[in-house]
């Protein structure tokens, strides 16, 4: 799942800007063949969700259909060709000149179909019809009614199983690119520390059936080097090793860079480069390690969600929202919750941000119908994740999913009176799910931890697969509402049963309370400024007693847009600790005292 690049064996241009577009809320397009092209009803930016874009849709996640045309740039006949859509929310089926495609499911990664022989020089037309319906077999679920046990207790609308809003559309940019015949189709890059030294090791893959030779250099911080292999079998394996490398860090995100060639007697036949930072990440007892030494991950989960692009891409976001991490002392966050950007991934290597990178798999049940085909969602998803971002060096971790349902509810009864774990606390079907999930992230790539993102507490049982243990918790919120001490009392003895139970790092993936924006109290009281910074305040305080715990990710960055419901004030969450239009709370300078050290405590 390479990016595409422009180079000199390659070419790429984005499709992205004004498309045409209709809704098809009566499902009537398929049977009056808008796949082969259709009158529309609207003009459409693409990328972009389109709930904000007109006046009356927003709640919309029906079917809807794209259309644009386009002519193949000059001196791209006679070349493979192929499309590349980056991500499509939620379904999409795909149509060229009136010729299926095929189709992808589920948002936030990409697919490509290969469009060589089905391209025309000019006047191509390209169709996407895009369904975005909440179903208890998606991944991410919805439409479950608020069943207990399956679904948060209230039921908000759109009915979801998480808390955030259900963007539909094309949201990130839409890519035709050429390969050669004789390409180079996946690169996988693995770099270790030997002493001084840094090892970088590059497994190549081509579709190629003629004898060729691999070579890569690696430049950078004064050292220039290389190596030439043959490729047996489309395949090939070469190390490079760097001399007093200079290793990525968040204090240091040093990058150099990687070229690869395909060479057939003597002649470069293709080429791709990719920045890379020599860095290692492992897990030691409860200790998480980065280059051998111990690391703590400051920051938060975030939401790609922003005012008229809903989720879409948003190149200026993605600096602004560095710039304010960076400006509160942040060293990572999660890609809460589906895998984010690839342009966002950039940055943060570039920038030295550790970031844990997480499927879409959030607010899954593990009963009724639909269950086979969630788990093959997910485990697709895996996939997709890991073949996309695997050489990204600040990618330290994979998170498999994100508050699953998997306790019953006898359990949390008895777990939440006194924190008593009865027997067999969570579903099989839970256990066995995730088990698997976890294998296949290792056999995907044994270089990264894996973690699993739960609110169950000591009752998730499938914290026995994973490295990492990652842990939501709202005491002082959503229970021991409005005694932040009572609900620190309650969180100091859940993690040290967790802990006990299963000692491994431990990461406080979540934690915050709602606050709207300019609301005050004295004393501080749920929903003002000032209740939120003491929040935040102790339990960032509680957290850095606690050798095991090695993360503290806040809840959230920005406010950002939820479904409609009676615990959600005009369809927001407002945990952030900037507003949804970047604008800081109280809680953004305390908490960027207490990461710099400069509170005086």
């Amino acid at each position: 799942m390479l990016y595409p690049q422009s180079n000199a064996c390659r070419q790429m241009a984005d499709l992205s800007g004004f498309w045409e577009f209709r809704f098809d809320p009566d499902e009537v397009g398929a049977g009056q063949g808008w796949s082969a092209g259709f009158d529309p009803a609207e003009i459409i930016a693409v990328p972009a969700s389109w709930n904000d874009q007109f006046a009356d849709w927003r709640d919309y996640i029906g079917l809807a259909w794209y259309q644009t045309t386009f002519d193949l740039p000059w001196g791209w006949r006679g070349q493979k060709i192929l499309v590349r859509f980056n991500a499509v929310s939620y379904l999409a089926e795909v149509w060229l000149n009136g010729e299926r495609l095929g189709e992808h499911e589920g948002g936030h990664l990409p697919f490509v179909f290969d469009v060589t022989g089905r391209v025309k020089d000019a006047g191509n037309v390209l169709i996407v019809r895009v369904d975005g319906k909440l179903a208890p077999d998606r991944v991410p679920p919805g439409e479950l009614k608020g069943r207990p046990g399956a679904a948060f207790p209230t039921v908000s609308y759109p009915d979801t199983t998480y808390d955030f809003f259900p963007f539909c559309g094309i949201e990130r940019p839409v890519l035709i690119y050429t390969e050669p015949q004789a390409a180079i189709t996946d690169l996988t890059v693995v770099t270790e520390i030997d002493g001084a030294d840094g090892v970088v090791r590059v497994r190549l893959a081509c579709a190629a059936d003629e004898p060729l030779a691999a070579r890569v250099t690696l430049d950078g911080h004064g050292f220039s080097g290389g190596t030439e292999e043959a490729v047996e079998g489309g395949a090939a394996a070469l190390t490079v090793t760097v001399p007093d490398a200079l290793l990525w860090s968040p204090d240091a995100p040093s990058l150099y860079d990687l070229r690869v060639e395909l060479r057939r007697d003597g002649a470069v036949a293709d080429c791709y480069t990719l920045p890379v930072g020599i860095r290692t990440i492992a897990v030691e007892g409860d200790r998480l390690l980065l280059n051998g030494e111990p690391v703590k991950l400051l920051g938060f989960g975030r939401h790609e969600d922003f005012p008229v692009v809903g989720k879409g891409l948003l190149p200026a976001l993605i600096v602004k929202d560095y710039a304010l991490m960076h400006w509160m002392g942040a060293n990572s966050f999660r890609t809460s919750h589906y895998p984010y950007s690839e342009q966002m991934l950039d940055m943060a290597d570039r920038l030295g941000f550790m970031v844990i990178d997480e499927t879409p798999a959030v607010g899954l049940f593990f009963f009724e119908d639909g269950l086979e085909k969630r788990d093959r969602l997910c485990q697709q998803m895996i996939r997709e994740m890991i073949d996309r971002d695997k050489n990204h060096p600040s990618v330290i971790m994979w998170s498999i999913a994100n508050e699953p349902h998997t306790a019953s509810l006898e359990a949390r009864e008895a777990y939440y009176r006194d924190f008593t774990v009865i027997d067999h606390p969570s579903r099989p079907e839970a256990v066995a799910s995730f088990k698997a999930m976890a294998d296949l992230a290792r056999d995907l790539d044994p270089t990264r931890p894996v973690t699993l993102i739960s609110h169950e507490g000591a009752l998730e049982e499938s914290f026995e697969f994973v490295d990492v243990v990652g842990l939501n918790r709202y005491f002082g919120w959503y229970t021991q509402s409005g005694q932040i001490d009572l609900g620190l009392g309650y969180l100091d003895r859940e993690i040290e049963l967790i802990h006990t139970l299963y000692p491994k790092p431990l990461i406080f993936a979540e934690f915050g309370t709602d606050t709207i924006p300019g609301h005050h109290a004295q004393p501080p009281e749920m929903f003002s400024e000032e209740y939120q910074a003491e929040f935040l305040t102790k339990q960032i305080k509680l957290a850095d007693t606690k050798p095991f715990v090695v993360g503290q990710h806040i809840w959230n960055l920005c406010d950002f847009k939820t479904g409609q419901a009676v615990h959600r004030m005009g369809g927001y969450n407002y945990k952030g600790v900037f507003t949804r239009d970047r604008r800081p709370k109280l809680a953004a300078h305390r908490v960027r005292a207490l990461w710099r050290g400069e509170d005086g405590s």
